[in-house]
């Protein structure tokens, strides 16, 4: 069976599953293979399930089972991407080839996904990532959650490795693209903060020589330099410098990230009218997401009111920048995932926190290779800089760190998260303002509900 006529019945279907256990009936099931599984083992259960059709591997049992209903094929995970990028071909609004928008970066690609596809849902019926399945499955799965009302697209594209981001825009195809920031994340697998930069700009590479525009953050040397790199690439200028935006400082009245952005009017009497904006996002580094928002909002129609009022709607989930109350401690909960530049801006603002008590619960950085000492370290030191009351560090690396820079007065290290939740079960914190960030792998949230007690 050919990609077409696949295609047709995925049309008729009620979409695509990798999962048996979210079949409910009329599904295409791709049972994906990998190293230690066979998703082709569940085929038929999924079928039992009410699945209309099941794509399974040549070389699964299953596709010798003379089940009508199954397809063979030679690499699941192959078949999935040419399904979506067929998908995205024959995805029109108005007779006119569906927009697609793909977004990367080190730090906040989730956030400012989000924070987009609210802006733009003033104005348009958007599909967009759910969640951060960015990845070679994640990609394919977003795609063809496109509907026949889905009038622009907003794809997150993550990356790990050289290639990554080349192979993800094969798939989506984007129209325009927008690169959050370059950071030192994933060393182990890029290798260095140059193979970050390669990795990432193959966005810019699809754009130049398939899409329309990027839009670039010009307050960012780094981000201004990759763009100016690609000869003939468009771009659509952004930044708080850029606009004249301003961040306002915040307090404990004011907790969240707020800023003021320049009017669309102009002057008024003489001087120039500023619009507030009151997120519910906890730092500054959130700055330039917003304004990214802003940025591909206006770019597509949307009016600056509209914008601001869906920016200081969004409310973020799944620790990421949250801050929440925990009996009586105050808890800014970034822990979904931590790498050196991400960290640092996290250390950064929470040294401007006011607070009579203040405490940093943090988990080793992953994927940083032969870095990861050496960032630490710099971690370690940071941290001995600032006033705290409880600096409380988990993992092995921090470890190795603490053990190389020296202690300080006030820090302790916990092996696991559930360690370090156990003691604060037994000496709890109160009236105390906490920071709580580490790479997802360390599960860092796991220590937030030991702050409640």
């Amino acid at each position: 069976m050919d990609i077409k006529e696949l295609y047709g019945h995925f049309l008729s279907s009620a979409g695509v599953s990798t999962d048996s256990r979210s079949i409910r009936g009329g599904e295409l099931f791709i049972g994906l293979k990998g190293e230690n599984f066979d998703g082709g083992d569940y085929a038929l259960k999924a079928l039992s399930d009410g699945a209309a059709l099941a794509v399974v591997d040549s070389s699964s049992p299953a596709a010798a089972s003379g089940d009508p209903r199954i397809v063979a094929v030679p690499d699941t995970l192959e078949t999935l991407r040419q399904l979506a990028r067929y998908h995205r071909e024959h995805s029109f609004v108005n007779g006119e080839r569906l927009t697609v928008i793909g977004l990367t970066g080190t730090n906040g690609k989730t956030t400012t996904k989000n924070l987009i596809t609210r802006v733009l849902s003033r104005k348009f019926h958007v599909t967009a990532t759910e969640g951060n399945l960015n990845n070679d499955i994640g990609v394919p799965l977003s795609l063809l959650k496109i509907n026949p009302s889905t009038e622009i697209a907003v794809i997150e594209m993550g990356a790990s490795h050289p290639g990554d981001i080349a192979r993800l825009t094969e798939v989506a195809e984007p129209d325009y693209g927008l690169i959050t920031n370059v950071g030192k994340a994933h060393l182990l697998g890029f290798g260095s903060f140059e193979g970050v930069k390669k990795a990432k700009g193959q966005l810019y590479d699809w754009i130049l020589g398939h899409g329309k525009a990027v839009f670039v953050n010009v307050d960012d040397e780094v981000l201004k330099g990759m763009a100016s790199e690609r000869a003939g690439l468009e771009t659509i200028p952004y930044g708080i410098d850029e606009s004249g935006a301003i961040v306002l400082p915040s307090d404990p009245s004011h907790p969240f990230l707020r800023m003021a952005v320049p009017s669309e009017d102009g002057e008024k009497d003489g001087e120039e009218t500023l619009l507030g904006i009151e997120t519910h996002l906890v730092g500054s580094y959130n700055a330039s997401n917003v304004m990214a928002a802003i940025a591909v909002g206006r770019y597509f129609g949307v009016s600056l009111e509209d914008a601001i009022a869906a920016v200081d709607e969004f409310v973020p989930e799944n620790s990421r920048s949250q801050m929440m109350r925990c009996g009586s401690n105050t808890v800014i909960a970034d822990a979904y995932n931590a790498n050196p530049s991400s960290m640092a801006a996290a250390l950064d603002n929470f040294s401007l926190v006011e607070a009579s008590r203040k405490a940093v619960l943090l988990g080793d950085m992953r994927e940083l290779g032969e870095d990861s000492l050496k960032e630490h370290e710099a971690v370690v030191k940071r941290l001995s800089a600032i006033p705290l009351d409880l600096v409380c560090l988990v993992g092995e690396e921090f470890g190795k760190a603490v053990e190389a820079v020296g202690p300080f007065q006030g820090m302790k290290l916990f092996k696991t998260s559930v360690e370090l939740a156990g003691w604060l079960k037994e000496n709890p914190l109160n009236d105390t303002v906490v920071l709580v960030k580490g790479s997802r792998g360390i599960q860092m949230e796991k220590s937030i509900e030991a702050l409640s007690r």
